[in-house]
């Protein structure tokens, strides 16, 4: 079950390679983003020191959920991956020029997952051909919606 989608990542990236990871959450954030209080639209993926950490994901805290403490929103959050697929995505990213993007937040077996994206950038004309394909669909599907009428 999808929780929230980053439509940003797909309009700014080609998004070449897609993997599955945990994310370390305080009990809060999990009640946050149950209730749908996150936003992944400016978050992004970092290495450091040979794991991952997820930077920019907003979790809003409930106030019912957080009365006792002083969450932050916009904390560093550990992704868990296995040590084979860490070292392939630090190399490319190292190596290739790649970047690591959060593509979904999703449940799976009642814990929080996050999909991350091995992506390469687009130039602007690439977005402009994005958006002209877009426009090409819709004014597709609005055609072939008039026809049945």
């Amino acid at each position: 079950m999808s929780i929230i989608d980053n439509k940003k990542a797909f309009f700014d990236y080609f998004i070449e390679d897609r993997y599955e990871a945990g994310l370390v959450l305080q009990g809060w954030e999990i009640k946050a983003i149950r209730e749908g209080r996150v936003q992944i639209k400016e978050a992004y993926v970092v290495v450091r020191n040979g794991e991952l950490f997820l930077f920019g994901a907003h979790i809003s805290a409930l106030t019912a959920a957080s009365a006792w403490s002083h969450p932050e929103a916009l904390r560093t959050r550990k992704l868990l991956l296995h040590k084979a697929e860490i070292d392939k995505l630090v190399g490319k990213v190292e190596r290739s020029g790649y970047t690591l993007v959060p593509l979904n937040l999703h449940f799976k077996g009642g814990r929080v997952k996050c999909e991350i994206g091995l992506a390469k950038g687009k130039k602007q004309h690439d977005k402009r051909d994005t958006e002209r394909d877009r426009d090409a669909k819709r004014e597709i599907e609005k055609a072939m919606k008039n026809n049945r009428r």
